[in-house]
C-alpha cells in the first residue's frame, strides 16, 4: 500500500534534541525512499522560541495578534534551521507550489500562507498542533500526524489510550482521568499536555483524525506505524470525532 501524501508536525521538544531529531528524520527519509509515502510534508513546531514568546506575552502583556504571528514565525525559523541540518529536505513557503508536487519530502513554512488566510483564532489555544491539522485540511488530506516526545495520550493509571474520541477526551479531562502532570517512567517517556485545546474543535468540525506518534523512542515508531500488516505492538494514540 502506497500513501500518496501525509503531513507531520514535528514538536519543538524533538527539534531541540539532536539525537531525537536525527532519529525522526531518518524514519521519514526511509518512508520516502521505500515509497511507502510519496509526498511527505513536515511542519516544524515553534519550540523554544514560541515558549519564549509565551513568557514575554504573560510578563509584558503583549497584544494577542502580535504574539500569535511571532509564534507562527518561530515555526518558519525552525524550518529554516531544520533545512540547514538536513539539506536533502526541500523547503516550501508557497502553498500552491507545494500542492502541485506529487513526490518529495519537504518542510513547509506556514507563516506566509497562514497570514494570507488568517482563519485561526489568535489565542494560545492554537499552537502548531492545530496549525498542522488546519494545513492537512487545506491540502485535502484525510488525517494528520503529530510527532512528539510522548507515546500518545495516557489515562490517570498511566495506560496508553490507543483510540479516543474528542467527546471522551473532554469528559476524561473534566473528570481528571487523563495524566497531565510531568512523569518519567522507566519504559515510557510520558509527558502531557499532549495536545492544544483548539485541535479538538478542528477535529470535530472537519472529521479529520489526528495520530500522535513518538519520535524519541529507540524503536522506529513512526516507520512502524505505516507497515502493512501493522506491527501488533505499535504504539500511538488516534484522536477522532464521532
Amino acid at each position: 500500500m502506497v500513501i500518496s501524501s501525509a503531513i507531520f508536525k514535528i514538536s519543538g521538544k524533538i527539534l531541540d534534541n539532536s539525537k531525537d531529531l536525527i532519529n525522526t528524520i531518518a524514519q521519514f527519509t526511509q518512508l520516502f525512499e521505500d515509497e511507502i509515502i510519496k509526498k511527505i510534508i513536515l511542519v516544524p513546531g515553534g519550540g523554544t522560541i514560541a515558549n519564549f514568546v509565551r513568557n514575554i506575552y504573560r510578563e509584558f502583556q503583549l497584544n494577542d495578534n502580535l504574539a500569535h504571528w511571532i509564534a507562527i514565525y518561530s515555526m518558519d525559523y525552525n524550518g529554516l534551521e531544520l533545512k540547514k541540518k538536513f539539506p536533502h529536505l526541500q523547503i516550501y513557503k508557497d502553498y500552491e507550489k507545494l500542492q502541485k508536487e506529487s513526490k518529495l519530502i519537504s518542510i513547509f513554512l506556514p507563516y506566509k500562507y497562514l497570514k494570507s488566510k488568517d482563519e485561526l483564532p489568535h489565542t494560545w489555544d492554537v499552537t502548531s498542533d492545530s496549525i498542522a491539522l488546519y494545513l492537512a485540511i487545506k491540502f485535502g488530506l484525510s488525517e494528520c500526524f503529530l510527532i512528539k516526545d510522548v507515546d500518545g495520550i495516557f489515562n490517570s493509571n498511566q495506560n496508553l489510550i490507543k483510540e479516543i474520541s474528542t467527546v471522551e477526551f473532554r469528559r476524561f479531562k473534566n473528570e481528571g482521568k487523563l495524566r497531565e502532570n510531568d512523569l518519567v517512567d522507566l519504559d515510557l517517556k510520558v509527558k502531557t499536555k499532549p495536545i492544544d485545546p483548539y485541535l479538538l474543535t478542528l477535529i470535530d468540525n472537519y472529521r479529520i483524525p489526528c495520530i500522535i506518534l513518538n519520535g524519541t523512542h529507540p524503536s522506529p515508531r513512526i516507520f512502524n506505524y505505516f507497515q502493512i500488516p501493522r506491527i501488533q505492538d505499535n504504539v500511538f494514540t488516534k484522536l477522532y470525532s464521532i
